[in-house]
This record gives C-alpha cells, sequence and structure tokens, in this order.
C-alpha cells in the first residue's frame, strides 16, 4: 500500500516538456509510481483541475539564519519552495575566527568557527524547508584579513584549507561577491585557486559578479575564466542589467554564456522576476570607502574631502569594477528600505534629499547606519524578459530573511513567475516554466533525487492552481501571501495542506555526499 497517491492532476516531471493526466504515487519519503490505477493507498489528494510538479529549487535565497527564528517560517514554502541552495554573495555564517566574528555576526545574524558548526546549528535547530549550503568567499576572507586588500603571507593556502573543511562538512558549492568587500580585492587568481579546491569536491561555484551595469560584460567574461581554469560548473547570480547606460545589454551576456558552454564551460544562471533589485545601501559607494572595515568608512564618510574623492571615484572610475552603482541609478531609483532611523525607511534619495545634494544625503545615510538596506529601481522589462526566455536562466528569488519592509521576492517570486509572465504574458510554456523552478537548478547544485518526478525521486511536490497562482505584494506591502499553492510535500508529508501551512520543521539538511540513494531503485 502506498503512503499516499495525488490524484488526476496535471503532472510535469521537470524536464520541459507538457503536463499529462496521470496519477502520483509516493511511499517511504519517494515517489513510487506515475500512471494509472496505481492502487490502495492510505491518503489521497484530489488535483483535478490542478498542476502537480516536482517542488521548486531555489538557487539562490539568503535564508542561512531563517532556521534560528523562534518560529518556523512558511514564507518560501507558501511559494511551492521545497529547497534553498543558501550562502550566496559571498557571505555566509562560517567559518570565522575570533577576531573578525562579530564582523560577520553583523552582516549574517550568526556566527560560528567552522563550518561544520554551522551546519550542525541548522540540524539542531530544525529547518522549515530543505537547505543545501555554499561557503562564502568573502566570509573566508574575513577569516584570514578581515577588509583589508591585501591577504597575509600564506592567507589564500589559509582561505583553501577552510574551504576544504567547509566541502567536507558537506557544502555543495562556494559563492563569491565580488561587488561586496572584502571580495572585491580578490584577484582571478585567489577564485581559481578557490575554484581547484571546490573541484576536488565536484562542488559548484556560484557569482555574483564584481558589476551588472556598465562593467558587466567584462564580469562576466571573468567569472567564465575562473570557471574554465578551475574545471567548475558556473552560477552566473541573479542576471541583470543594472542602471540606464547598460540597459539592452542582455542579448550580449546571454550570447556570452550560450558561446561558453559550446566551449565547454557548464554554465548557467538564475533571475527573479522583478525590475528592482535590493542590497545593502554602502553598495552604492566604491568599494575602497569600506577598506579597512566600517570605522575606517565612517572615518571617511565624516571627511568631507574624502567624500568629494569617493564621489570622483563613483561618477568617474578608471574601472567600473568596484565604483559602486551610483552610476547607476537616479535619486529617485532609490528606496531606503531598512535603516536605523524608521523615518526614512520607504522614502527615495530624492524625496529625502529634497533640495540637498544627493550624494551627501547617500553619505548621511550610510554614515548614520552602515547596515542599511535599499531597493533600487535599476532593471528594463526588456532585459528581464530577455533573460527569462532563455531556456539557461532559471528562477531564484534572492530573498531576504522574512521581516520588515523587505523586496517582495522574499515572499512572491515564483508565485509573481508564474502568475504575471508565465500565465498572463505568456512569456514561457508552463512546462518549460517547472523546468526554470526545478531541474534546472537542482542538476547546477548536485542535487541528483530533487528537482524531478519520476520513480525514485525524493518526493518534494507542489500542488498548485495555475488559473489562480500570484503575488500582489508591494515594495510597501511585500509580506502579502501569495494565492493558488494548494499542497506542498516534503519527502511525501505534507507541509502545506489546502493552501495552509502545517507549522512544522520538516526540512532538511542536504549535506554534499549525504543524500541518500533511492529506496524504491532496487
Amino acid at each position: 500500500m502506498h503512503d499516499l497517491i495525488i490524484l488526476g492532476g496535471t503532472v510535469y516531471d521537470g524536464f520541459g516538456g507538457p503536463g499529462i493526466t496521470a496519477d502520483v504515487a509516493i511511499a517511504d519519503g519517494r515517489v513510487a509510481a506515475i500512471g494509472a490505477d496505481l492502487g490502495p493507498a492510505r491518503q489521497r489528494i484530489d488535483a483535478d483541475g490542478l498542476a502537480v510538479t516536482p517542488g521548486f529549487v531555489d538557487p539562490h535565497s539568503h535564508s542561512d539564519a531563517v532556521p534560528f527564528m523562534s518560529d518556523p517560517q512558511s514564507f518560501k514554502l507558501l511559494q511551492g519552495v521545497t529547497t534553498e541552495i543558501v550562502g550566496n554573495c559571498g557571505y555566509t555564517c562560517a567559518p570565522t575566527y575570533p577576531e573578525h566574528a562579530s564582523t560577520v555576526k553583523a552582516e549574517m545574524g550568526h556566527a560560528f568557527p567552522r563550518f561544520a558548526d554551522y551546519l550542525d546549528a541548522v540540524d539542531d535547530a530544525g529547518t522549515t524547508n530543505h537547505l543545501a549550503p555554499l561557503v562564502g568567499h568573502n566570509t573566508l576572507r574575513i577569516a584570514v584579513a578581515g577588509f583589508e586588500q591585501k591577504l597575509p603571507p600564506g592567507g589564500l593556502e589559509q582561505m583553501c584549507a577552510l574551504a576544504d573543511e567547509a566541502f567536507a562538512a558537506g557544502a555543495v558549492g562556494w559563492s563569491s561577491g565580488l561587488e561586496y568587500v572584502p571580495g572585491a580585492y580578490a584577484g582571478r587568481e585567489e577564485l581559481i585557486a578557490l575554484g581547484r579546491v571546490a573541484r576536488r569536491w565536484n562542488a559548484s561555484y556560484a557569482t555574483h559578479m564584481r558589476n551588472e551595469g556598465e562593467g558587466l560584460l567584462d564580469a562576466v567574461d571573468e567569472a567564465i575564466a575562473v570557471a574554465r581554469a578551475a574545471g567548475i560548473r558556473l552560477q552566473i547570480s541573479h542576471c541583470k542589467v543594472s542602471g540606464h547606460v547598460a540597459h539592452g545589454t542582455a542579448p550580449r551576456l546571454l550570447a556570452r554564456i550560450i558561446q561558453a558552454r559550446l566551449s565547454g564551460v557548464d554554465v548557467l544562471g538564475d533571475m527573479y522576476p522583478y525590475e528592482a533589485c535590493s542590497t545593502g545601501l554602502v553598495a552604492v559607494l566604491p568599494t575602497v570607502a569600506s577598506e579597512g572595515g566600517e570605522g575606517r568608512l565612517r572615518e571617511r564618510l565624516a571627511d568631507p574631502q574624502e567624500r568629494l574623492r569617493l564621489r570622483r571615484i563613483a561618477e568617474d572610475p578608471v574601472d567600473f569594477a568596484g565604483a559602486g552603482i551610483w552610476r547607476e541609478i537616479r535619486p529617485g531609483d532609490l528606496t531606503v528600505s531598512r535603516h536605523a532611523e524608521p523615518a526614512v525607511a520607504g522614502r527615495t534619495l530624492a524625496d529625502i534629499t529634497g533640495d540637498r545634494d544627493a550624494w551627501d544625503t547617500l553619505c548621511d545615510l550610510i554614515l548614520a547606519d552602515p547596515g542599511a538596506d535599499t531597493v533600487l529601481h535599476v532593471m528594463r522589462a526588456d532585459d528581464v524578459q530577455a533573460f527569462m526566455q532563455s531556456p539557461l536562466v532559471s528562477i531564484g528569488s534572492d530573498n531576504d530573511v522574512p521581516a520588515g519592509l523587505v523586496h517582495p521576492r522574499t515572499y512572491g517570486t515564483f508565485p509573481r513567475f508564474l502568475g504575471a509572465y508565465v500565465r498572463d504574458q505568456k512569456v514561457l510554456p508552463l512546462g518549460e516554466a517547472v523546468r526554470k523552478m526545478t531541474s534546472a537548478s537542482a542538476a547546477q547544485f548536485g542535487l541528483s533525487d530533487r528537482g524531478w518526478l519520476g520513480r525514485g525521486a525524493a518526493a518534494d511536490i507542489c500542488v498548485f492552481d495555475p488559473k489562480v497562482i500570484d503575488h500582489a505584494g508591494t515594495y510597501r506591502s511585500p509580506e502579502t501571501p501569495p494565492v493558488g499553492m494548494r499542497w506542498v510535500l516534503l519527502e511525501g508529508t505534507p507541509v502545506i495542506r489546502d493552501g495552509q501551512f502545517s507549522g512544522e520543521r520538516r526540512g532538511r539538511l542536504l549535506r554534499a555526499g549525504r543524500r541518500e540513494l533511492a529506496s524504491s531503485l532496487r
């Protein structure tokens, strides 16, 4: 007898083809069969008129510290996300050394000496959906060099040893955030050296590239060169074209990816279905502003001459790498989302500035709260749709921790993609859209039993209404729940039932090398 059968839905296997009307039988946490007349089951779910798909795999998540929140968090399950790749953009909760642990804790909310300690803590806390971890380049660099540009003697070897420990503990890959300090200070050889460590573990490399605006093409060339030299899989994070000057560059970036694949580099990308991004407010400044850490940043911003020097770098850079995002925005494009001064949250830089100088206002805001966050309306619809239509670009959320005024992508990326773009605008057929949310990401991070439906696959499954699914959240009210996700199963156990969260932490930490073989494959 099966544990559960999903009856009469339109089943999409996750590989891009059209759906078929079929039943899905589940036993011992795995898909036992797909077809008709599959026999008795202890539980049945009526899926007539609904889509039945693999659970969505989010390749770009910042849910690293979500397991440590006091209550189970359903914000991803309500979107259909059953597995998240955490540890993106170069920042992770580990590894740290005592002298810089407070810096990592300030960024991530938690800090642990060893990567294994972080993974054990997640296991102890329990996670609401599955997490697969990356180790972050920024955090590795902070451990050995803080926020200094130059590594100490033996520093790179030390970073490689820490990365090796993280892969041994179960990291599925590593990430960089080359638009942020101290990762921005890394040269290509440093990245290649870490990539070669990852190669020994068959681990993937996800990169927030050095520039996503005017220097975008040079940045993607660098990422591809690192992957080629190290012989590793490459995931280009949150593909975008940022800033008015660079708009229209998406086809050229995609051409670079295609050419790299034709030449033997296993490179893919991900993107979110919005025309605004979100990041720390300090990212608008040139990276040199943050050299030496927060104390030195405050000193520079308090000095009028230093402000002027930084502005010159931002407005007329010799090299776009490290120039910051200032050239990519207009004051009305920038909305402060989180700040120590509540009165400025939710307002644009133009509104806050009034008759003052926008650069000075920006510097004052960062001086008052170096950890402030912003939403930046810097993308254009044609670039967004070009990435969305490419078979080489999957869907990822780039979510924040679900608290406060965050980007609506945290709560609605996958339902918005399925509703606004797939159903309403018909940008893609539903079968291909499902592939972009499932197998396309799972395979790139070595999750061989996730992201597809077939005998022996992990029974992480979504059942949703394609006529209803959507997200009405806005930049002022992002936490609005999505609609249309009827059932979500984690390894055969329903955690969303008729649209309602069970309240359980039923997820697992998916450590590389420790995934179970399908018990039904004999």
